[in-house]
């Protein structure tokens, strides 16, 4: 009997712990993607490449540094996911292993892409290769591989997207997790696959993206406090 109790505490202590290193890694992710994307949002000018490239090279360790940070976050997704999966599968493991491959494709793709936010740096390095292009050339290659990183999140956004679903759904059906929150993740997952489609297709309606957006920052924001302030209904576990 006694046996069997201590077995239950350890699992109820993995399971918070999985919980709370989970909540740890989504919130390191949080933070580094918010910095990198806010450095984006201050320095890169739509439309406006003279702007732009003084930006870049007016504060150049800032856009290193933002750089540093994208690369953290992804690398964080990693421990991420590793944490999430042990503390689901209990629930469903052929659902939990989707969530897993879902985002190792998604990582991959949003860690290559980081090397169009990279190459401006390369094209301002007045590398002796670079002779061939006069300022106006380089300005516009510049432009140009910042275009393809904002595609690129358009790519890794259907993945991004794509894995909330089953997380929601594991959370949904956890009964250690409130189901609120997985109702939330899996309508907030419309968000990502939105942008992705829309961007490509009808970019002149970015609008039609906000409602997801919102819906899945909401779910994500809620999931990451979750974890690390309540962690989970230990008292749930064995009905797993």
């Amino acid at each position: 009997m006694n046996s069997n109790k201590n077995g239950e505490i350890s699992i109820e202590k993995s399971s918070l712990f999985n919980a709370r290193v989970a909540g740890i890694f989504y919130f390191t992710f949080l933070i580094t993607a918010g910095f990198s994307q806010l450095v984006r949002n201050n320095l890169i000018i739509p439309n406006n490449i003279a702007v732009t490239v003084s930006n870049i090279i007016t504060h150049n360790l800032l856009y290193r540094i933002s750089f540093v940070t994208d690369l953290i976050g992804s690398t964080s997704y990693i421990f991420l996911i590793f944490f999430l999966y042990k503390l689901l599968k209990s629930v469903n493991k052929n659902i939990a292993k989707l969530m897993v491959i879902l985002v190792l494709i998604g990582i991959p793709i949003a860690m290559l892409n980081q090397l169009n936010q990279f190459a401006p740096l390369l094209l301002l390095s007045g590398a002796d290769y670079l002779k061939v292009f006069d300022t106006n050339q380089i300005n516009s290659l510049i432009m140009l591989f910042l275009d393809f990183y904002k595609h690129g999140v358009y790519i890794a956004d259907i993945f991004w997207g794509s894995w909330l679903i089953p997380f929601g759904y594991l959370v949904y059906k956890s009964k250690f997790l409130p189901r609120i929150l997985g109702i939330l993740l899996m309508a907030g997952s419309s968000g990502f696959l939105i942008e992705s489609f829309v961007m490509t297709l009808i970019p002149d309606y970015q609008i039609l993206t906000y409602p997801g957006l919102a819906i899945g920052t909401i779910a994500e924001l809620s999931t990451i406090f979750w974890l690390l302030i309540r962690g989970i209904n230990v008292s749930k576990i064995e009905k797993n």
